[in-house]
């Protein structure tokens, strides 16, 4: 019955509305394991996808631009050529609706609410290889060969990889002019960025760390590329499609092959013919001559001169700078965001190391059966409304015994260095034990039963000078009245402690 527009507009508000409640709905739910909080993530992404193209689809049929909308509401109101006539508008209305169910006997009601429903419970389907673990860790060996084989890169262990990739600004930046390894790497992590955290607005992010690189570019404060712009605009050899820092020699040089040899010469305004061994000696002159400075017969007819090709060859290649300093910025940002997941993967790498090939596969069965473990203690959730302690057998404590000894009360002792005991129990034993014993002492106040309660130093201080006021000309007696514990539990005073302890009887 969605056949008119209005119908149309109606049925998408009520959509919007409903996966709205939907995932309202989703959200208080509180997945038991890593891979359901990931899969309700992912679901409450695809729900948002649905809401946004539904409200540009609502905006486009606002928007009305070939007058469709217009046009049904001026015949629901029953405008026609000849005039306005609303009864021969209500009876085609009604005419339709009786040849559509008449055509439809057989049709039923659908509960759309039980098709949005089922959406709780999808599971979508997220791509993760092996090496990943579900999202777990990071899979970068494609990224470690490639940085290995390149002029930048070190014959290093994946393990070291790890510490690295994310430091770019520690290459030098004549070495990294090359966008390949770059891109890949920052395409990777936006990609595993994307599986793993599907809520999280990235365009937004990397908005905001374009606008800090701009003013940081503008400044030459970019992390391994300071003032490397401004440095090198008067030195157009620098800024040659091929680093002449890298070879040391003409024949090095050759190398490189004749078409890039061309390409060089050609953004330097410079001769593109003769053999490669010419084409390289040509090009070897600009590494220690500026370019002004080299004789006319290098350049090649009708180029405009050495300082204007060298000057459009140094914007293009500095735009080609810029854009690699703005992926490196890009990727530590991302990088910032997965920290929790790379020091993961350095952990997981180092303990792979030491496991057989039988350790890492019992290791892998284990943490399947751990996770079918865990979902099935989801569909047998214990009923906890009190959020009592949780038993030996993994049900909650009753309640009269959580009173008795206090569980779940924390106290403090401010002499005892603020150490927390938890129960009445433990918390009355404490006063007995060496280390608040030790307390007293160091505030030169005896350990007797007249500070039992006193946590606070300043009371305890307080309660003493209040003890030596009273005594008066009876002065404190250590021997006789301060108390000391044995290991069974006898209550001594000093003097007896100590000769019992002379003895060897305790």
């Amino acid at each position: 019955m969605s056949s008119t527009l209005l119908e149309v507009t109606r049925a998408a508000h009520e959509d919007v509305e409903r996966l709205e409640r939907l995932i309202v709905k989703d959200l208080q739910n509180d997945p038991p394991t890593a891979r359901d909080r990931l899969y309700q993530s992912h679901r409450v992404r695809n729900n948002i996808d649905t809401i946004i193209s539904t409200t540009e689809k609502l905006v486009e049929i606002y928007e009305d631009k070939d007058n469709a909308r217009k046009d049904e509401i001026a015949a629901l109101g029953g405008q026609t050529a000849t005039g306005i006539n609303v009864f021969s508008a209500f009876y085609d209305r009604l005419k339709e609706i009786r040849e559509y169910h008449r055509k439809h006997p057989a049709a039923r009601v659908v509960d759309a609410n039980e098709e949005y429903e089922a959406l709780l419970k999808e599971e979508p389907v997220v791509e993760f290889s092996g090496e990943e673990a579900f999202g777990r860790y990071l899979d970068l060996h494609e990224l470690f060969n490639q940085y290995i084989n390149s002029k930048f890169g070190a014959k290093i262990e994946y393990s070291a990889y790890l510490d690295v990739f994310s430091q770019p600004h520690n290459i030098p930046w004549k070495l990294k002019s090359t966008r390949e390894y770059m891109e890949n790497l920052l395409e990777y992590l936006i990609y595993f960025f994307q599986r793993t955290e599907p809520l999280q607005d990235l365009d937004r992010i990397f908005s905001k760390v374009e606008a800090e690189f701009e003013e940081q570019w503008a400044n030459g404060q970019v992390q391994g590329w300071e003032k490397q712009g401004q440095e090198n605009e008067d030195d157009p050899a620098q800024h040659t499609v091929i680093d002449l820092d890298y070879y040391g020699t003409v024949e090095e040089l050759m190398e490189v092959g004749p078409e890039k040899l061309k390409e060089a010469l050609a953004a330097l305004g410079l001769k593109t013919g003769g053999t490669v061994q010419q084409r390289a000696e040509r090009l070897f002159l600009t590494k220690l001559t500026p370019l002004e400075k080299l004789d006319k017969k290098h350049f090649a007819k009708g180029s405009h001169g050495p300082r204007q090709n060298g000057s459009s060859a140094v914007s293009q290649d500095i735009n080609s700078l810029k854009h690699v300093a703005l992926m490196e910025a890009k990727m530590k940002k991302l990088c910032d965001l997965l920290s929790k997941t790379i020091e993961q993967t350095k952990e997981n790498v180092v303990k792979k190391q030491a496991l057989t090939y039988e350790e890492m596969e019992q290791e892998r069965e284990e943490e399947e059966t751990q996770v079918d473990t865990e979902s099935d203690d989801e569909d047998q959730q214990i009923y906890n409304p009190l959020k009592l302690p949780m038993g030996w057998d993994g049900k909650p404590i009753p309640y009269w015994l959580y009173k008795l000894h206090g569980l779940g009360q924390e106290f403090k002792c401010e002499i005892c260095g603020n150490y927390s005991y938890w129960g009445r129990r433990a918390f009355e034993r404490h006063f007995k034990e060496w280390r608040h014993q030790h307390g007293m002492r160091c505030l030169g106040i005896p350990n007797t039963k007249n500070f039992n309660e006193i946590t606070n130093i300043q009371e305890a201080q307080e309660l003493w000078e209040k003890i030596r006021e009273r005594q008066g000309v009876n002065k404190w007696r250590p021997d006789l009245e301060e108390e000391y514990e044995d290991k069974e539990g006898n209550i001594y005073n000093k003097k007896t402690y100590t000769d019992l302890q002379r003895q060897g009887l305790i």
